[in-house]
C-alpha cells in the first residue's frame, strides 16, 4: 500500500492509501472524494484533473500525447497538472500529494 494526500479546493485534506498498481483516480473515490472520471480512466476526458505537488512531480511518468490533448481542456490547467487516472502508484510514489481543482469540465456530456 501507499499512502496519498489529497488537498480540496477550500484547503482540506484528506489522507488515503492506494494499492500499488492502482490509479489515483481510483484511490480518490475509493477514499469517497468526488471525483467524476466520467470516462473511467481511459482518457476520454479530464474530470480527474490534479495538480501534483510539484516536489513529486518529477517522479511521475511523463504523460502521453493524448494525456496532454486532455489536460489542455482542464480547467485551472498548472505545469504541474496530471490526469488522476494515468498516475499508478508505486512504492515511489508513497506519500504523493495531489490538489483537487475548484472545478473540472465534463465534456462527454
Amino acid at each position: 500500500m501507499a499512502r496519498i494526500t489529497f488537498v480540496g479546493a477550500g484547503g482540506s485534506v484528506l489522507e488515503a492509501e492506494a494499492e500499488i498498481g492502482q490509479s489515483v483516480m481510483i484511490a480518490a473515490q475509493q477514499a469517497g472524494l468526488d471525483m467524476e472520471g466520467a470516462c473511467e480512466g481511459v482518457m476520454a476526458c479530464s474530470t480527474c484533473h490534479v495538480v501534483v505537488d510539484a516536489k513529486w512531480f518529477d517522479k511521475l511518468a511523463p504523460p502521453t500525447e493524448e494525456e496532454e490533448f486532455m489536460l489542455d481542456l482542464s480547467y485551472g490547467l498548472q505545469r504541474t497538472s496530471r490526469l488522476a487516472c494515468q498516475i499508478l502508484m508505486t512504492d515511489a510514489l508513497d506519500g504523493l500529494v495531489v490538489t483537487l481543482p475548484n472545478e473540472w469540465r465534463n465534456m462527454m456530456i
